[in-house]
């Protein structure tokens, strides 16, 4: 039994990954899909371009693709774009990861008190995915919709994130390049942004200061499971015009509020590592 159960589930040589299991033809069809999915739109010749790949060959994945809903041709600017079952695929993702439908409701109470957009994102592959958004209805607004993808250590879930990992997976997260600087704000200096990790774990939450746009201030906390393990971030964004530094206080209060709210609607401990 335990073998037919096995057989139905993982193959045997499951955690080999070297070329002999891998499908180079769809290999290549994914970092063509990836690489449309970051762009608002490109030809054909860029895109072979941009992936190193003859535009033949790209010509047939783009077809296939097309079929399939993933992406579609515009012909009248001869562009091709993202397709709308992308999003159904990626909104399949949002529901399984349970996180979404239990932070709605925080996130617009968090809306609500601060009168600024409150964010849900998750750390995927180095980076923050963001899951979920609720806006303001002021006039300048952050805005993140599911799906954006932004640097962790230019971002105030980022960081919150980052300031719960342990030394080791803080490396391999960050990774051997150099980070990149985005303003004046940005701290790319290692240590220096060490030191601003062990400040955020002290205190609880996470700020991003024109971090990663002039203008712009973001406050978060880190979601934390059963297990105690930092799995997500809630973030509260809005022009320093309207969070200022006399405003952190109170903000930062309501964003650890909400992320020990989601912490337990997910069945996890509501607090972050101080040490």
């Amino acid at each position: 039994m335990d073998q037919a159960r096995k057989a139905r589930g993982r193959p045997r040589g499951w955690d080999d990954k070297t070329a002999q299991n891998t499908i180079k033809s769809l290999d290549r069809a994914m970092d063509v899909f990836e690489h449309l999915s970051e762009t608002p739109g490109a030809t054909l010749s860029a895109i072979a371009d941009n992936t190193e790949q003859s535009p033949a060959t790209v010509y047939r994945i783009l077809v296939t693709l097309e079929g399939k809903g993933l992406v579609e041709f515009d012909g009248s600017t001869q562009l091709w774009h993202v397709g709308s079952k992308a999003f159904v695929i990626g909104a399949r993702f949002l529901r399984r990861t349970g996180l979404t439908d239990r932070a709605r409701p925080i996130l617009r109470g968090l809306m609500e008190e601060t009168g600024e957009t409150a964010n849900l994102g998750i750390e995927r592959t180095g980076s923050v995915l963001f899951l979920n958004q609720v806006e303001t209805q002021a006039s300048i607004r952050a805005f993140f919709p599911p799906g954006t993808v932004s640097p962790m250590h230019a971002s105030g879930i980022g960081k919150a994130l980052l300031a719960q990992m342990d030394d080791d997976r803080l490396a391999r997260t960050l990774g051997a390049a150099p980070l990149e600087r985005f303003t004046d704000y940005t701290i790319v200096d290692p240590t220096a942004l060490r030191n601003d990790l062990i400040r955020s774990r002290k205190r609880g939450y996470a700020l991003d200061s024109e971090d990663r746009n002039l203008g712009m201030r973001c406050i978060a906390a880190p979601v934390f499971d059963m297990n105690h393990e930092s799995v997500a971030g809630v973030s509260v964004s809005g022009p320093t015009s309207r969070v200022g530094a006399d405003d952190i206080d109170r903000i930062s209060a309501a964003v650890v509020e909400a992320a020990r709210a989601l912490s337990t609607a997910i069945g996890g401990e509501g607090a972050a590592r101080k040490t």
